[in-house]
């Protein structure tokens, strides 16, 4: 199908509505996407985005024959005179919920899928070419169940990619990525923009991400464009954006604080420079100092003993002792998952627990529900052995809350889910105990709608209000804030923030770096099943042997800290210019502190 001179992506007066739906979620939008551009989709949950982009491959109107008026030119096509799959070959499109697309059983079979269905006798070739490009070649053989988040995604953008679409489109490419996965993702989306032309459209909510790789940047509130602008001058608006529940990415915003000159930065290169130009007394290079001796090693640690409180130790909530486990391949091999790890989580704790896709995060998280028991060794939860107990008696004393939270909806409204679990156990003060709940969530006045039409933030705030109506002494988050635009992220570490006088111990498995610079007080590296660093985030940010080992990436201002030789590295923007004005660093976590109080919820 020959393309029509012009641009990649045009729409005139586009207006939509999914039907059923009382109010119009694109309306009027006017918007012109060059080909060849590199552009950064950026709004809060529920302004239009996915929408917006649904209808570049033809979801909107073919799929969802909702109200649809104005028109939508691909290429110079005519949308509503294309079908989906005829569509498909100019638009390559990989959606949030990306294990939708997954529909054969080996990896190799999906991303050869499109390629042979749609006759292309090259199929082979293609297929090779889109999983070397995604690092996921090792993985061709593996079948889909098998892997993990992080890699099911990887398996959905090859698949997208060996079509050689000339547009494409990634909603959230770096949801449920390892921060290393996701440095690499975007590289790859700017190569292929670079090398190819191939005109890349994301739907992104790290603005760190837009400010590295994207050429434009356009917001979206409310259904409509605010603007499509140069990256540059996009991030310049820091306070339009931040009213839209978009906040600067960090390196701008220590540049502004600081009263920087010249143009805003983009880069954490970009900001160190423009920190020395304005701060002489900064020394030019510095060396972040490594993590105490014996919090890490080649193979793996030992952990260190639960800290003291007012002279005692406190009760260790869950512990595991030399515990292995893994999984039956269909060949019969066992593929080991966690191995031989001992570890011990005491009460008031505050614990991240970091590490690679596959590295077993999730596999742990598990087994300290009692939902998996492992193959050798012994997990305890409160004292009780997950052998010798049902998962649903543990259910009283440990909490697992999904990676995806729509997982979690299980009745016709969030008031429902959330008295599920009392009104199961017969509590008296079920009633009272929702009510004051869905009130600390901020979800009173959304409390009678099924929880699974929720946007993305207020669907993870409906989780942590089941998991607190629970009253569990281990609460367990598996990737909280994936997919949360940064003001519902904000809003959901705040409410962790939050739980120390109700939850005995937390422990979230993430690879939300700015969660762990903001919350955690202790952090667990996992590396092949094993846990090899048990640390905190400021040594962890300083240790680059073990962030590279890890396939972690410290945030922004880690990053830019140590650039301008700050030791150890700082964990807020705040902490940043403290130490550079020769003030007080404040407490951590100032923006979670602001967004409990922010009217708009993360909801933005």
């Amino acid at each position: 199908m020959s393309a029509v001179p012009g641009p990649a992506i045009e729409a005139t007066g586009l207006s939509f509505r999914y039907p059923g739906g009382t109010r119009d979620s694109l309306r009027e939008v006017d918007l012109r996407i060059e080909r060849g551009d590199f552009t950064a989709v950026v709004g809060g949950n529920g302004s239009g985005k996915t929408t917006l982009c649904k209808a570049f491959n033809g979801l909107v109107p073919h799929f969802w024959a909702g109200s649809f008026d104005g028109t939508v030119r691909v290429l110079g096509h005519d949308t509503r005179d294309l079908s989906v799959a005829a569509l498909s070959h100019l638009v390559g499109y990989v959606y949030q919920d990306f294990g939708n697309q997954l529909v054969r059983p080996t990896v190799r079979d999906e991303v050869s899928f499109a390629p042979v269905n749609f006759g292309h006798a090259d199929h082979r070739e293609r297929t090779d070419e889109a999983m070397a490009a995604l690092g996921v070649e090792h993985l061709a053989d593996r079948f889909v169940w098998q892997l993990s988040g992080g890699q099911q995604h990887l398996v959905a953008l090859a698949g997208v990619l060996a079509l050689r679409p000339e547009v494409l489109v990634v909603d959230e490419p770096v949801a449920e990525l390892d921060p290393a996965h996701a440095a690499e993702v975007y590289e790859r989306l700017a190569d292929l923009n670079r090398t190819r032309g191939t005109t890349v459209i994301v739907i992104e909510h790290h603005a760190e991400y837009v400010a590295r790789y994207a050429s434009s940047v356009l917001l979206m509130a409310d259904g409509a464009p605010v603007w499509h602008l140069p990256t540059r001058a996009a991030l310049a608006r820091t306070e339009e954006l931040d009213r839209h529940g978009i906040p600067a990415p960090q390196v701008v915003q220590a540049a502004r604080a600081l009263e920087c000159a010249g143009p805003v930065p983009l880069t954490v290169p970009e900001a160190a420079e423009a920190l020395r130009t304005r701060r002489v007394a900064v020394p030019d290079s510095g060396t972040a100092t490594p993590s105490p001796a014996g919090r890490h090693s080649g193979t793996a640690v030992s952990v260190r003993p639960p800290r003291e409180r007012g002279g005692t130790v406190p009760p260790p909530v869950a512990e595991l002792r030399q515990v292995t486990h893994g999984y039956r391949e269909v060949g019969g091999e066992l593929s080991i998952v966690l191995d031989d790890v001992t570890l011990s989580l005491a009460e008031g704790e505050r614990v991240a627990l970091v590490g690679g896709n596959g590295a077993g995060k999730s596999t742990l998280l598990r087994l300290l529900t009692g939902l998996k028991v492992p193959r050798s060794g012994t997990v305890l939860v409160d004292g009780t052995d997950t052998r010798r107990t049902r998962p649903a008696r543990l259910a009283d004393k440990v909490c697992y809350l999904y990676q995806r939270p729509e997982h979690m909806f299980l009745k016709d409204s969030v008031r429902e889910d959330v008295a599920m679990f009392p009104h199961g156990r017969g509590r008296p003060d079920t009633d009272e105990l929702v009510e004051t709940v869905l009130e600390r969530v901020r979800l009173a006045e959304l409390a009678g709608r099924d929880g699974r039409t929720l946007s993305g933030g207020q669907q993870r705030r409906a989780t942590l209000a089941i998991g607190l109506a629970m009253r569990p002494a281990l609460l367990l988050l598996d990737e909280p804030t994936s997919s949360l635009d940064v003001g519902s992220r904000d809003a959901v570490i705040a409410m962790l923030a939050a739980l120390a006088g109700t939850i005995r111990c937390v422990v979230v498995a993430t690879h939300d770096m700015h969660l762990v610079a903001e919350w955690a007080e202790r952090v667990l590296v996992l590396d092949g099943g094993r846990i090899v660093a048990d640390t905190d985030p400021a040594s962890l940010f300083a240790d680059r042997p073990l962030l590279d080992r890890a396939r972690l990436v410290p945030p922004q201002v880690a990053q830019l800290g140590a650039a301008v030789g700050l030791a150890p590295p700082p964990l807020s923007v705040a902490e940043l210019v403290a130490r550079l004005s020769g003030t007080d660093a404040p407490a951590r976590g100032p923006a979670a502190v602001v967004a409990a109080d922010d009217p708009r919820g993360g909801d933005a």
